[in-house]
């Protein structure tokens, strides 16, 4: 499983003395233990007993893959602003913690082959507006789940439809 290798790679980084990895991991470890808690406290107020909280609460490998990519979305908009702040020591170390995480998600998707499942999307809904973009999406979410970012598909379709 995702998370035990994760695990195991912070017992690396910290054997091999590496800092900003362990921080990495460390950090990435939290947010995947907070995402668990959420995930139980739901179960708990859906009425389940303990053993199925217990069994049912732990993060399957596709959760690990989304809550790494909300960090992966973190740190590209703090590389934003720290470059917009001109701290380009900020900006390198936020750089290196990215390619960290990265290695951790599947490979993305390009833009162009993004492109082309969001115009097969498009056809088989038969959209021809802006307005058909939440049908689009709807369609195109579920095979490009895990392979592109969310905020990229949704500008690819849009840029579609309007160019139609």
């Amino acid at each position: 499983m995702l998370k035990q290798k994760i695990q195991t790679d912070l017992k690396d980084a910290l054997f091999k003395k590496d800092a900003l990895l362990a921080s990495v991991l460390r950090m990435t470890l939290a947010a995947l233990h907070n995402k668990e808690i959420e995930k139980k406290t739901k179960l708990r107020k859906a009425g389940k007993t303990a053993e199925e909280v217990e069994k049912e609460g732990e993060l399957s490998d596709e959760e690990i893959i989304e809550t790494i990519f909300s960090e992966i979305k973190k740190r590209k908009e703090s590389i934003l602003e720290f470059e917009k702040g001109k701290r380009e020591d900020l900006v390198n170390k936020e750089k290196k913690e990215l390619e960290f995480l990265k290695t951790y998600v599947p490979e993305q998707l390009s833009e162009e082959e993004i492109k082309k499942i969001a115009k097969e999307a498009i056809e088989k809904i038969g959209a021809k507006e802006i307005k058909d973009m939440g049908k689009v999406l709807a369609e195109l979410m579920p095979r490009v789940k895990g392979k592109a970012e969310g905020g990229l598909v949704s500008k690819t379709v849009k840029e579609l439809l309007l160019n139609k």
